[in-house]
């Protein structure tokens, strides 16, 4: 048997090596401890250590769900239930098997052949062996790492999103069960108003228009309290599908929402900051990395894609063996690749472009999200300094002329009913704030819409009651 030539044995030597040095493997937590590390540097709260859909799941679940759930729990159960999320670190495993076939080189394609004639039996032999993936797979390799790196974060976005949605989603869920219960509470003194108003109209001491004036806040107070009612069910509901729960009462809330801090927070070059955390960014300066790589290799090998090794080795009719090899390549007569290279450069001229916008958009965001955060702030602490003080002091001074019979007992309530909207209104500047300082953060980590994000939810049960 005749042994290989020089070249071919340096096509297989360097086959091999290529083949022992590009051999990848899956990582054991496909990817995970990545993700992890790059949401746990830009998220304000813990990631779980545990993977979404992992064994030890349930268990997790059940313990933070039986007892009353904070924000940073309901993003926990967010973190390990979440479908969606699941979903997103299954496409993290399709990147991670695109690039380990990247580093694997493509099977050697056997061929076999057998005439037969008057003369004999011809066969034909043939191994042949892809030499242009092979001297493109170091390139090949890189440009599915980057793939992968974007894919992981990708996941890692998916996370800080699902986390933000979460907590802003609780912030909402606590403020509308807050403004319910107070509006139970306000219906019930406008019931007993209207009862009190109707036993007098009956005995004559009150005339028509403050009977009806009475019953017309409480029919009001019902209408408001349905609202807030409905609200808390919305609010809630959404919070159990981002938690990815079957049951809106399988979790309970707190009372109240969580006090303001003392002051505001600073944050310092909040634009800078932006431009070197925010995941959107990275993911677009990987895609113009991974874009560069792949139009040089397009321009590479524009005229040749087409390169393939093959050994022969026949035996003949009368039996006589010859061996040799056979090199099969594209002749660029009709395609000179001019196209495929267009096409390369056009795509990476839109990549620059996509990510100069995002670096305009992520400093626009920032800015928007700051100012509404400190807007929100001062609005919440004046709610909270001036406004509720205020009015619980006239409420007192009522008081104290009702129990020396200066003022009546509906005196005192329509004083009472006035500061319905403005404890109404306490609240949802509380809960404007905390979803604030919730946007405010996605701004600076690119996770979600941040200025839509920053934008107050819509007032519910806030309305004002008719005037006495």
């Amino acid at each position: 048997m005749q042994r290989l030539s020089t070249p071919l044995r340096r096509i297989a030597l360097a086959a091999i090596c290529a083949g022992a040095a590009g051999c990848a493997s899956f990582s054991p937590d496909g990817g995970y401890a990545e993700v992890r590390q790059l949401a746990q540097q830009r998220s304000g709260g813990a990631i779980p250590s545990t993977a979404p859909g992992a064994g030890s799941v349930e268990h997790q679940v059940a313990a933070l769900l039986a007892k009353p759930l904070s924000a940073d729990d309901a993003v926990t159960v967010a973190l390990l239930n979440n479908r969606g999320l699941q979903a997103g670190y299954a496409e993290l495993g399709i990147a991670e098997a695109d690039l380990v076939q990247a580093g694997r080189i493509a099977n050697p394609v056997f061929s076999f052949g057998r005439l037969k004639s008057h003369e004999g039996i011809e066969i034909e032999r043939k191994l042949m062996l892809p030499v242009i993936g092979l001297l493109t797979m170091p390139v090949t390799t890189r440009l599915e790492r980057r793939r992968y790196e974007q894919a992981q974060l990708r996941a890692a976005s998916e996370v800080l999103r699902t986390a933000d949605a979460t907590r802003r989603a609780w912030y909402g869920a606590v403020a509308a069960q807050q403004s319910a219960e107070y509006m139970e509470q306000v219906k019930n003194a406008a019931e007993a108003s209207a009862e009190l108003a109707r036993r007098m109209a009956v005995a004559g001491n009150w005339s028509k228009l403050q009977h009806a004036r009475e019953q017309a806040f409480y029919a009001d107070s019902v209408a408001q309290l349905a609202r807030a009612r409905q609200t808390r069910t919305v609010e809630r509901e959404k919070l159990t599908r981002l938690m990815g729960l079957s049951s809106p009462t399988a979790f309970t809330l707190p009372q109240r929402l969580p006090d303001l801090p003392a002051a505001p927070r600073e944050v310092m070059d909040a634009e800078a900051q932006a431009m070197n955390n925010r995941l959107d960014m990275l993911m677009a300066q990987k895609e113009l990395a991974g874009l560069a790589s792949s139009l040089s290799l397009t321009r590479v090998t524009r005229f040749v894609n087409l390169l393939d090794l093959s050994y022969l080795r026949n035996t003949g009719e009368t039996g006589e063996r010859a061996t040799g090899y056979e090199i099969e390549l594209q002749i660029p007569l009709f395609d000179w690749g001019s196209t495929r290279v267009a096409k390369a450069e056009a795509m990476y001229m839109q990549a620059v472009h996509r990510a100069a916008g995002f670096a305009v958009d992520a400093r626009s965001q920032v800015r928007e999200s700051y100012g509404a955060y400190r807007t929100a702030y001062d609005l919440a602490r004046h709610y909270r300094d001036e406004v509720v003080p205020l009015k619980k002091r006239i409420a007192d001074e009522q008081l104290l002329r009702y129990n020396g019979m200066l003022i009546s007992v509906f005196e005192l309530l329509a004083d009472a009913r006035e500061q319905v909207v403005s404890v109404n209104a306490a609240i949802e500047a509380q809960r404007d704030y905390w979803i604030a300082d919730a946007a405010l953060q996605a701004a600076l980590t690119g996770a979600g819409d941040s200025a839509a994000a920053a934008t107050p939810a819509p007032r519910a049960g806030s309305a004002a009651p008719a005037q006495h």
